[in-house]
């Protein structure tokens, strides 16, 4: 494990740790933002396909400063984590190590509460992983879940099973970074990452995906911990049903689901961020006074 300090950060107080893990799947990367101080919740975030924990750099910053430590992993196939490029290995593997970056997160800080937040494919593992059995959480917040995929035309999603059993790495769709976010130097920034993967998403990736979804609405009902779900109503790449099949079918009595007019898939890196990042630390705050 290494500790930096942020150089040339505009929030000084908050240092950076970096390590890896034994996961399902190889080693696991993983880099967090930490407070100078006691942190008053612990939340790992879990990034979307194809990119990397390092896109959530002022998520992390801007939840640092609101007195959390935040964990975020590199997704097998993603990032600076071992595996083919894009290819998650399988959906309960993923699951599995979220639910491990949780465990070591919580002994380096422990006796605070608990929050995962996630991102399209990360919100689709999180559910994944909230569903199939009872997890020890304060709250989930959930941005752009892709229960409904309108991508892939019905000749792909047929094909994706087997393509997935015999050919796991070959690539069968290439998601439009133009659908990511309304600001272009997002877009621009997303497409020259080196560390974001713009090539066709490999078939394994694509089938465990649309499997986890038919899994995770049968199982809806199980996940019973507070929900903040948040969705642009413009998202091209994970449907905005998505959080309506959420808000009717969730067995959580604590459900808060935000819908942000026009904005696209990337809630998080839209030019209306700062409201969205206000709105996740408001009800963060407002889950951590409940405990």
């Amino acid at each position: 494990m290494t500790t930096e300090p942020t150089a040339g950060d505009a929030t000084p107080a908050i240092r950076t740790e970096s390590g890896e893990f034994d996961g399902v799947g190889s080693g696991v990367a993983w880099r967090a933002w930490l407070p100078e101080g006691a942190a008053r919740g612990v939340i790992v975030l879990v990034h979307g396909v194809a990119e990397h924990s390092g896109r959530y750099a002022h998520v992390g910053q801007r939840l640092v400063a609101a007195g959390f430590a935040v964990y975020a992993l590199d997704h097998i196939g993603h990032g600076k984590s071992a595996g083919g490029k894009a290819n998650i290995g399988s959906m309960a593997g993923a699951a599995d190590n979220v639910a491990a970056m949780l465990d070591i997160a919580s002994r380096e800080q422990p006796g605070v509460p608990r929050f995962l937040v996630a991102h399209s494919m990360g919100s689709l593992i999180t559910l994944y992983l909230a569903s199939r059995a009872p997890i020890d959480v304060a709250g989930i917040v959930l941005s752009a879940p892709p229960l409904d995929i309108p991508v892939g035309n019905p000749v792909q999603r047929a094909l994706a099973p087997v393509l997935s059993r015999f050919t796991p790495n070959l690539g069968v769709l290439k998601l439009d970074s133009s659908q990511i976010s309304r600001d272009p130097a997002v877009v621009t920034a997303y497409d020259n990452d080196p560390l974001v993967y713009r090539g066709k998403l490999p078939a394994r990736t694509g089938a465990e995906m649309l499997s986890a979804t038919t899994t995770v609405k049968q199982r809806l009902a199980e996940v019973t911990v507070p929900l903040l779900v948040l969705h642009g109503t413009a998202d091209a790449i994970a449907a905005p049903s998505s959080s309506d099949l959420i808000e009717r079918g969730a067995g959580s009595k604590d459900l808060t689901v935000i819908r942000y007019e026009g904005l696209y898939h990337e809630v998080f890196n839209e030019p209306e961020q700062e409201k969205v990042l206000d709105d996740v630390v408001g009800w963060l705050e407002a889950h951590l006074t409940e405990q």
